[in-house]
This record gives C-alpha cells, sequence and structure tokens, in this order.
C-alpha cells in the first residue's frame, strides 16, 4: 500500500477515535500529521474532510433521533425546542470562529501551544470533577436556551487547539448542571453543525486544494473516521454511566507533558513548532 494510505488510515483513526473524548481531535491531528509528515496544505485540507466521518457516525448513531426532530419542527414542542437549543449552542463559537480563526490557526496551530493547551485542559478537567455536580437536567429534552448558551459559550474556549471541543462542552455541561449522559450526548449534537459550518467554511477556502485525484484517499479517511467514531461514541455513553473523565484528564496532562519535554530536549523534531 502507498505510504499516502497508511497515513490516511491512521489519521482517520485518530480523528474518530478522538473527537468526541475530551482529548482534542485537534490537537491530536496536529501532533499525528506532523510525525507523519503530512502537516502541508493537503494534509491540513485532509484533517477537516476526515472531521465529516466522525460527524456522520454520530448522525448514524441517533438517526432515529435526528429524523423525529426533522419531522416534529413546526408542530411539536421538544423537536422545537431541540432545535433551537443547537441553535443556540452552536453561535458562539461560530461568531467567534469567524472572527478570529485566521489569528488562531497561524499563531497555535502548532505542536508546543497544543501540548500546553493540553496540560491546562488536564487541570481543568481535574478541577471541575472535584467539585460538587448539582444536577437539573437529567436529560438533553429537560435543557433550556439559556443551559444550550452556557454549554455554547464554553465550547467557545474549543477554538483554541488543544482544549477539546467535547472536553469543553462536556465540563461545560457538568459544571452548569447536566448529567453526565445528557453532556455527554448534547456534545455529539453540538458537533454536527458545528462540524458542518466549520469545515464547509474551511474547504470553501481551500477549495483550489481538492482534487479529484485524491478522492481515494480522502475516502480511507472518511471510512475509517466514521467506524473508528462510531465505536467510539458507543464505548463513551457507557463508560460515563459509571466513570468521571479524571482518566482522560491525566492522560492530557501526561501527552502535554511529553510533547513539551521532547520538543525542549531536541528529541523529536516537531517541525511545526
Amino acid at each position: 500500500m502507498d505510504p499516502l494510505y497508511w497515513k490516511a488510515l491512521i489519521l482517520g483513526i485518530v480523528e474518530g477515535l478522538t473527537e468526541f473524548l475530551p482529548i482534542s481531535s485537534t490537537g491530536h491531528l496536529i501532533l499525528t500529521a506532523d510525525l507523519l509528515s503530512f502537516n502541508d496544505a493537503k494534509g491540513k485540507v485532509f484533517q477537516l474532510v476526515i472531521q465529516t466521518g466522525a460527524m456522520l457516525a454520530v448522525i448514524w448513531h441517533y438517526r432515529a433521533r435526528f429524523l423525529g426532530v426533522l419531522r416534529g419542527l413546526g408542530r411539536e414542542a421538544q423537536a422545537n425546542r431541540f432545535a433551537l437549543n443547537l441553535a443556540v449552542a452552536f453561535t458562539p463559537a461560530a461568531v467567534l470562529g469567524f472572527l478570529f480563526s485566521s489569528y488562531i490557526k497561524s499563531a497555535l496551530f502548532k505542536p508546543v501551544p497544543v501540548a500546553i493547551a493540553f496540560v491546562v485542559g488536564g487541570v481543568v478537567i481535574l478541577w471541575a470533577e472535584k467539585r460538587e455536580h448539582r444536577v437539573h437536567c437529567e436529560s438533553v429534552d429537560d435543557m433550556t436556551p439559556l443551559d444550550a448558551l452556557k454549554i455554547g459559550l464554553a465550547q467557545a474556549f474549543a477554538l483554541i487547539p488543544g482544549t477539546s471541543r467535547s472536553g469543553a462542552t462536556i465540563i461545560g455541561g457538568l459544571l452548569f448542571g447536566l448529567s453526565r449522559r445528557a453532556a455527554t450526548e448534547f456534545s455529539f449534537f453540538l458537533a454536527v453543525p458545528t462540524l458542518i459550518a466549520a469545515g464547509g467554511y474551511d474547504l470553501l477556502k481551500h477549495r483550489d486544494l481538492l482534487a479529484w485525484s485524491d478522492l481515494e484517499l480522502f475516502s480511507v479517511g472518511l471510512a475509517t473516521s466514521f467506524v473508528s467514531a462510531f465505536l467510539c461514541i458507543r464505548w463513551l455513553l457507557r463508560y460515563v454511566m459509571r466513570h468521571d473523565f479524571t482518566a482522560f484528564a491525566w492522560y492530557r496532562i501526561v501527552f502535554g507533558i511529553v510533547v513539551i519535554a521532547t520538543a525542549q530536549a531536541g528529541l523529536v523534531d516537531w517541525s511545526a513548532g
């Protein structure tokens, strides 16, 4: 197999496994692509494309829920509230991303800043898990637009690469009174409009880098991203019923320190850093 296809396979798996865990898919993709030397302009477009696979995994897993919402829009209060909550939660990151994405990508899409964000995010998760959780929303259907706005503001912190979109929304949900399952599921649902908007905007900007000859390569990444994300979603829903997120926090901290240490010692050539 062409080495490029192996890189596509690896990155697809990394995207799928990390998109919905509180460990930052963007950070892992930046670091992995850097190690694989697939971090040129086309490689960065590839990273955007394979996020679609993870998004499709959410849609497939919750297909009955999404179809029910679409059928009930304008007629059923629950469907209308669900759609409104997604729109409200999506807005803060969309607006801030549109205004500041170019600056963020030029300054922070590098391995060492990502590693620092890994460590900081891990510390925040540890702090959040030590707090008393007062739950007022047992399910996503109990959420109000104000709850959604708070989680949307939390998601905006994930514009900093390495922070983790899912981590920001899940931990934000816990801090704002959602149960673990509700916070996790809403993070899944919110990923759909967020990834569509972010990916579509960036692909439109870099459409000149897309070519039909890359279709097979991108398909490999999309397929592996879909499969690994689908398996991760099912696993995480079972995990949160019995565990907190402390293990992910320590993983972030250790991984971030290793990246920083190897960069400072010159043991790994983090070429983008």
